[in-house]
């Protein structure tokens, strides 16, 4: 039975945590792979009482796991919980965020499509987050399209499957405090034509608490990623002349 390891960041999300856990915890119990499958979250260093309410959660649920960093960001985060699941020898890893925008129910879809693809990966056709993040993905996707020739329907949504062995081929390719790992490995996984499929997801507004990435930071983010873009971008014209 196929192992899943649900991978989830956490920053000050005390007001918000048990009841994603509450959501998701189901699915690993579901999908358990013999006892292999885990729901891991990973305390981005918050300072509200994040990571004591995981570990109170997880003293009777034994599949989850609760880790905690110092402060990195949701990128950095993503690629500390993407290294551990590879390393735990997960069969397949499954990533969202624990603020709540996210629906548990629409998993099922992704997981029967594992077998004929190697990355499952959502689309947000209404996002409950505002506008200005929709501009914000908008503007990326446009220069991922003139970057790196690519044309992707949502390149950061926090809703995806990935086969370990897929996620594995990637990931190295980052420094830990890397900030858009997410953009990359969709970007990666459509010009190395990997078997990659996207399908709609329903993105909520966020249930409590205030998000830390917002669009000034995003813009932030993205000004700083262009010189790594470039990067990217030159690596893989490299490999495809090397093929």
């Amino acid at each position: 039975m196929d192992s899943l390891y649900i991978v989830a960041p956490a920053y000050n999300e005390s007001d918000n945590i048990e009841k994603f856990v509450n959501d998701w915890y189901p699915v690993v119990e579901a999908h358990s792979g013999d006892g292999k499958s885990r729901l891991v979250i990973i305390n981005d260093g918050s300072k509200d009482d994040t990571y004591e309410k995981l570990l109170s959660l997880a003293e009777t649920r034994p599949y989850l796991v609760p880790l905690t960093k110092p402060n990195g960001g949701h990128g950095p985060t993503l690629i500390y919980g993407y290294r551990y699941a590879i390393e735990q020898g997960a069969d397949y890893i499954f990533q969202t965020d624990s603020d709540g925008q996210t629906v548990p129910s629409e998993f099922e879809n992704f997981w029967e499509k594992r077998n004929k693809y190697d990355a499952v990966i959502g689309k947000r056709p209404v996002r409950g987050d505002g506008k200005d993040r929709a501009f914000v993905e908008e503007t990326l996707c446009f220069l991922l399209r003139v970057i790196f020739r690519v044309a992707l329907p949502d390149a950061n949504a926090p809703y995806r499957l990935m086969k370990r062995e897929l996620l594995e081929k990637y990931v190295g390719r980052f420094e830990d405090d890397y900030n858009l790992p997410n953009v990359m490995l969709t970007t990666f996984f459509a010009c190395y034509h990997e078997k990659m499929i996207f399908l709609p997801i329903t993105f909520l507004p966020r249930q409590h608490g205030t998000n830390s990435v917002n669009v000034k930071n995003i813009v932030k983010i993205g000004w700083h990623s262009l010189s790594d873009f470039n990067r990217f971008r030159r690596e893989i014209d490299r490999d495809r002349r090397n093929r």
